[in-house]
């Protein structure tokens, strides 16, 4: 069990920085192809976050990583880029406001991955929430 919350920090941040992501990227697009879109941001992660990881002496050779380290990152990473080209063509075809409610789904399925995959146990009370965020999801998507 988890004593620490010191991820809740980090995860509140993630979550504001992801909600100002989709209305800058709203705002961004107009009269740009998405996919093109999705490249410049691209780019301009890799800059910052290498930046990051030099200035904070983080770096290390990436070469010395096991091969099953390289595999899983790059399967997050191709998933990542899948997220981010679909994230951002429905950007370009719906409002915020919907797409990304129901890209937030993902916390469902990470639920039900993790259940799957990583052998993970959430409780009655989790379950609970998850299907709450799965109903959010649904009004927020499917309004008139």
């Amino acid at each position: 069990m988890v004593t620490s919350f010191g991820w809740f920090y980090w995860a509140i941040l993630s979550a504001g920085f992801a909600a100002l992501t989709a209305i800058f990227a709203k705002i961004g697009i107009q009269g740009v192809d998405s996919d093109l879109a999705t490249l410049i941001r691209t780019l301009i992660i890799i800059v910052v976050l290498g930046a990051f990881v030099a200035y904070a002496g983080k770096w290390s050779n990436p070469l010395e990583l096991s091969s099953r380290t390289w595999l899983f990152l790059g399967l997050s990473g191709l998933a990542t880029g899948a997220s981010w080209v679909c994230y951002f063509r429905a950007l370009k075809l719906g409002d915020a406001s919907q797409v990304a409610p129901v890209d937030k789904f993902s916390l469902v399925l990470v639920a039900v991955f993790a259940v799957i995959f990583l052998g993970e146990r959430p409780s009655v009370r989790d379950w609970s929430g998850i299907a709450l965020v799965a109903g959010g999801v649904l009004l927020l998507a499917f309004k008139r």
